[in-house]
């Protein structure tokens, strides 16, 4: 009986060996397991048209290069080169100030794509993209409040008088328009009335 219970042992034993072998392996295997890095998205520049803007009245309106960047890019430069009837009004500006009116824009973006290795950037050579377009800047609307155009007058299209020490706004055929000097113009006596001025008497 005792050899029987010896053999037994050994099995058992040579058993638990085994198991403990190919649990050592399959943690080692895991252990080692090394994980892909994420891959960096792809480099991508696109220049973008340039929607239709409206300028406040009586002055221009700053446009801009319109680009959109994803991933390793590292741009060097935006500009823009605008022509108005054939004539060049500004010439690779990072930014334009434009009167109202109708445009050809080219937008030119200059730019490197890069690469990491051990840590540092390798860049590509120069590269650029470029769009041409029709811009229009649109004319805003008059506004219902202006600054005098001078210590007595105000412009032909708010000749409303506003005195701001009264708060009395004078119209153009009244008798005292003449003498007051302006602090405020108005286009009409609503908006004068909006901004807390009351109708003179005379």
């Amino acid at each position: 009986m005792i050899p029987h219970a010896n053999t037994t042992r050994r099995t058992l034993t040579r058993r638990a060996t085994a198991l403990a072998v190919a649990a050592t392996a399959a943690f080692g295997l895991v252990a080692t397991t090394v994980v892909p890095a994420e891959a960096a998205p792809r480099p991508v520049v696109k220049v973008k048209k340039i929607a239709t803007k409206t300028a406040p009245y009586g002055g221009k309106m700053t446009v801009k290069p319109v680009v959109r960047v994803r991933g390793q890019v590292a741009v060097a430069s935006k500009t823009l080169t605008v022509k108005k009837d054939g004539r060049i009004v500004a010439k690779n500006r990072a930014k334009v100030r434009l009167k109202p009116g109708t445009y050809r824009v080219r937008t030119r973006v200059r730019f490197r794509t890069f690469t990491i290795v051990d840590g540092k950037r390798k860049y590509s050579a120069f590269k650029k993209r470029t769009r041409s377009q029709k811009l229009t800047i649109r004319r805003g609307q008059r506004p219902n409040r202006t600054d005098p155009i001078s210590e007595w007058n105000c412009p032909s299209w708010a000749p409303i008088k506003g005195n701001a020490s009264s708060m009395i706004y004078h119209l153009p055929d009244q008798a005292f328009y003449d003498r007051t000097k302006p602090e405020d113009c108005f286009r009409t006596e609503a908006a004068a009335k909006a901004a807390g001025y009351r109708k003179s008497k005379v």
